[in-house]
């Protein structure tokens, strides 16, 4: 832990642990009736502590590519983006069908379909624009990075606000108004879309993980890559940097919010810069934290989750998918589970919030024998 690459490596697992958490607690209440407001993303409009969840693992993509960018982009390299771009959409896909079986109302688009495609297109986008040394290597160009960030920012504000949608006219961000959900239901379709992404009516109009808005997220990775340059270059300031510049990305988007709101389903400019912004802060902390012999024993479990994220991610997923579809008598596993917490914990929204923890619990418990074993899921 003493030397610099062990401890970017811990403050990251640290950091993607504390996401990984974050995504498992808020996918797994005991009851959708109960929920905290801090444990439920905004309806539209707006922020709460879950809307900075998926946000910050794109972020820490961000900061695992760029810590890992090797000196030589060839053909193998190539092949292994190509790899990891496609196993993480396979499987979102293999998740989709397991979870709703049959194509007609197959979702194309997702959480993991999202990190695969923000990989793979930051991925490519730096292995073709890296700096060739004096010696024939490649470097990260931070400046590229980061003009390509901020004219993704004011590209994608400028066309959601100024394009108009036929039949509700430019700038119009409801659900069934904004230009990225008409661009994903003329490309997707509103059958394969988020099942959720409503208007008024219950017609599906837009998909929070959608194709159109997947240009913002790209942000996110690529604000991620410029951290982890930072730590890498001037590793006994980055911490004090990596917050700066997490402030200065927070007030960013809050000063662009009313113009563009912030807001998750649309992944709006402001909402890319404020998530962006409290994810390089989270970043600082977990930097702080992984240098703590003292903390680290109690953060274990983070670090655990944070070195077989997708893992850990995949069970969580399968432990609620199981909960729903098998039965005890005629009431699911889940009821029984938070009628059972229910009985300890009076408070329906705790008893809720304890079902979480539990699987959390369960997630970390299932992980440990692999991790012993050194079987961690490397798409």
């Amino acid at each position: 832990m003493a030397s610099a690459p062990p401890t970017r490596l811990t403050g990251l697992d640290l950091f993607r642990g504390c996401a990984v958490t974050g995504m498992i607690i808020v996918n797994t209440p005991g009851s959708g009736d109960y929920v905290w407001w801090p444990l439920d993303h905004a309806p539209w409009d707006g922020f709460t502590p879950t809307d900075l969840v998926f946000p910050a693992f794109l972020f820490a993509v961000g900061v695992a590519l760029a810590l890992s960018f090797p000196r030589t982009v060839d053909a193998a390299l190539w092949r292994r983006v190509a790899r990891r771009t496609a196993s993480l959409i396979a499987l979102g896909w293999a998740w989709q069908m397991l979870a709703r079986p049959g194509l007609a109302t197959f979702r194309l688009m997702g959480v993991l379909p999202r990190i695969g495609l923000c990989y793979g297109i930051v991925a490519a986008f730096v292995m073709l624009t890296a700096r060739r040394d004096a010696d024939g290597g490649s470097r990260l160009n931070p400046w590229l990075i980061g003009g390509t960030a901020l004219l993704l920012l004011l590209g994608y504000a400028a066309l959601m606000l100024l394009v108009p949608v036929p039949g509700f006219g430019p700038g119009q961000l409801t659900p069934e108004g904004n230009l990225a959900g008409y661009i994903d239901r003329v490309i997707l379709t509103p059958a394969h879309m988020w099942r959720y992404g409503t208007d008024a009516a219950g017609r599906v109009v837009y998909d929070p993980e959608g194709l159109f808005s997947t240009l913002p997220s790209l942000v996110n990775v690529l604000f991620g890559m410029l951290a982890a340059i930072v730590w890498q270059r001037v590793p006994d300031r980055a911490i004090w940097w990596v917050a700066l510049g997490g402030v200065a990305l927070t007030v960013a988007g809050l000063l662009l919010d009313p113009i563009f709101p912030i807001n998750k389903r649309l992944w709006s400019s402001s909402y890319a810069l404020f998530s962006s912004g409290l994810s390089a802060l989270l970043l600082a902390l977990a930097m702080l934290a992984s240098g703590r012999a003292v903390l680290n024993r109690w953060f274990a479990p983070l670090y655990l989750l944070g070195m077989n994220a997708i893992l850990g991610y995949m069970v969580s997923l399968l432990l609620a998918l199981a909960g729903t579809r098998f039965y005890l008598g005629a009431t699911t596993l889940n009821a029984h589970a938070f009628a059972a917490m229910h009985a300890i914990a009076p408070d329906p929204y705790l008893a809720s919030f304890l079902c979480s923890l539990a699987v959390l619990a369960l997630v970390i418990g299932l992980l440990v024998p692999l991790h012993r074993r050194g079987i961690h899921l490397r798409l």
